[in-house]
């Protein structure tokens, strides 16, 4: 259930973020407020409509001003002024705008009253609009309260592992991972954000991203809840004698942070990281995304158009036990795209895992995996967000095969086990 309270923002003015792209690098971006301010979180909050505020897309004419400029600064910039007049001409207020996209998709999220939201829909630019929607971790896979959500539970999501040995999972060992890397990309970790100063990670802060703009979640891209430090630990965690080891030892993780600390935020914020990711990743790079929900033209865009690019789009097939195509952006298929369902130690389909061939690609560990926690911790918790850091790790090496098939995958078209 979402409940609203009276929200006092300080939204930044288009005149301010012209000013911030003009005189910054490209990293700046508009950004969402803590969405923790407004929304209770519960079992049923997943894909809840936040009411009052949508994803405005611009139309394929439209955005041909802003995709023909030669830089991000110029996009970005040609977008907000594209959005101001839009907004001017329809006498909506600019400060209703909470984010601004220019490189996974050309359009906005803002708020709107039912009377704009009509003016809004008239308007020949606008190629549609969506309600946006809270996206949450899956409970209870990875979430500080809920424990593990596999067969085979271990501790049920306290600290272990620990520093004094490394340790090599048995995910990491399927997938033949544990090799020291050497390439010059990174994986980008669309998620709760990475534990900063972790012994075991190599973290790039600098090139980070926050969704977050006020409230303890807005203060840095540290990870406040655990789920994104787990994820960037199986696809990179170091090969130093302590913890666990990674897939691809000792790659750069970059912090996406679009989950607040209790897992929570919105598909306007997840836009946001991604098309953080499209305007400042390189071809070659991974980016992983152990979130989702229902279904979003917008953010299923936004995540081709990120491939398009030649970065490598990772996406938890979810732990619904069903249908992926009925999930975003895990339907999403296309070149640069995978999504990735689970299966345990003895490669049998974990019971949570959603599936369907397409859009899943490829089956990865995804219970009881022991991997980097947030505080310097360690943890063991299962789920499909789990597998496909698995996957993110192989295709970061950059030289994959497959090895067998998952057993009794539901949807009887068997899903092949990527390795490198």
């Amino acid at each position: 259930m979402i409940k609203l309270k009276n929200i006092t923002k300080s939204l930044l003015s288009l005149v301010l973020i012209a000013a911030i792209l003009t005189s910054c690098n490209n990293q700046d971006e508009m950004k969402i407020d803590d969405t923790s301010e407004f929304i209770e979180v519960s079992e049923n909050t997943n894909g809840q409509i936040i009411p009052g505020q949508y994803i405005v897309t611009f139309n394929e004419k439209a955005s041909l001003q802003s995709r023909n400029l030669a830089t991000v600064t110029e996009r970005k910039l040609a977008v907000v002024n594209q959005t101001e007049s839009l907004l001017s001409e329809r006498n909506i207020a600019k400060e209703n705008i909470l984010s601004v996209y220019s490189e996974a998709i050309q359009g906005f999220a803002l708020k709107l009253s039912d009377k704009e939201l009509v003016e809004l829909k008239s308007d020949k630019r606008v190629a549609s609009i969506e309600p946006d929607r809270i996206v949450t971790l899956a409970p209870p896979c990875g979430t500080p309260n809920g424990g593990p959500c596999d067969d085979n539970p271990d501790d049920g999501g306290g600290d272990d592992g620990g520093s004094s040995s490394q340790s090599t999972p048995y995910g990491i060992t399927r997938v033949n991972g544990g090799v020291s890397y050497t390439g010059g990309s990174v994986a980008w970790i669309i998620d709760t954000g990475i534990d900063l100063d972790h012994e075991d990670l190599t973290v790039d802060a600098s090139r980070g991203f926050n969704a977050f703009t006020s409230g303890r979640d807005g203060k840095s891209t540290d990870d406040g809840n655990g789920h994104g430090s787990h994820v960037a630990g199986t696809v990179a965690a170091k090969d130093n004698n302590v913890g666990v080891i990674g897939v691809a030892a000792g790659a750069t993780v970059i912090p996406v942070k679009v989950l607040d600390s209790r897992g929570s935020g919105s598909y306007s914020g997840v836009i946001a990281g991604v098309d953080h990711v499209a305007a400042n990743g390189s071809s070659g790079d991974v980016a992983n995304l152990s979130l989702g929900g229902p279904t979003s033209d917008a953010l299923d865009a936004a995540v081709l158009n990120a491939a398009s690019k030649g970065i490598k789009m990772v996406l938890a097939a979810g732990n619904e036990s069903a249908d992926a195509n009925n999930s975003s952006p895990a339907r999403v298929n296309g070149t640069n795209v995978y999504t990735i369902s689970a299966m345990d130690v003895n490669d049998n389909w974990a019971s949570f895992s959603n599936y369907a061939n397409p859009p899943v690609d490829y089956c990865q560990p995804g219970v009881a995996i022991n991997s980097t926690w947030k505080g310097g911790g360690y943890n063991t918790i299962s789920g499909t967000s789990m597998a496909a850091p698995h996957a993110a790790g192989v295709l970061l090496l950059g030289s994959t095969s497959t090895d067998g098939t998952v057993n009794n995958d539901p949807d009887g078209n068997a899903d092949q086990i990527l390795v490198y």
